[in-house]
């Protein structure tokens, strides 16, 4: 869906790129086709191989959003690495996701569909949510902290 989304006009108009980072777990000629398909690539970065946690950083850093167009999850570990990073984040409204990235506050959730995906990521650039979110982000990590987790077991172990 995202790199269908990438093809659009809408975000052809931004010049948004896209680093797509960390290794394939499904075919890589799938998607290989899609940027042929799309007229992508120019505007997708691949990094496919494994990536150390180490240089995790580094991907997060080069980044201005984490987008995670899911069409089904329970959760996703992407989200916490994100708010380390105070990354801003669009992800579709599937499974725990929007329990974690609150709509508005810290992030857009959408839709699982193009359309919807589209619309959060030419809405981020084209209103400027970065600074925002980011900012928004230091208040709302803290809850995930190991401090409040520890607070937490104890309220109710009693």
């Amino acid at each position: 869906m995202l790199l269908e989304a990438l093809g659009k006009v809408e975000l052809q108009e931004l010049n948004v790129k896209l680093l797509l980072a960390g290794e394939f777990y499904g075919d890589e000629d799938l998607y290989q086709s899609l940027i042929q398909k799309y007229g992508l690539q120019d505007r997708v970065y691949l990094h496919t191989s494994f990536i150390p946690n180490d240089e995790v950083g580094k991907y997060f850093c080069a980044a201005d959003v984490v987008v995670l167009p899911y069409r089904t999850a329970t959760q996703s570990g992407i989200t916490q690495v994100a708010y380390h990073f105070d990354l801003p984040m669009i992800v579709t409204r599937v499974g725990g996701l929007p329990e974690l990235v609150h709509d508005g506050l810290v992030g857009t959730v959408v839709e699982p569909n193009v359309a919807e995906i589209v619309k959060g990521i030419a809405s981020f650039y084209d209103q400027n949510k970065g600074s925002v979110f980011r900012e928004n982000m230091k208040e709302e990590k803290k809850k995930y902290s190991w401090d409040i987790f520890g607070e937490e077991i104890i309220r109710l172990a009693k």
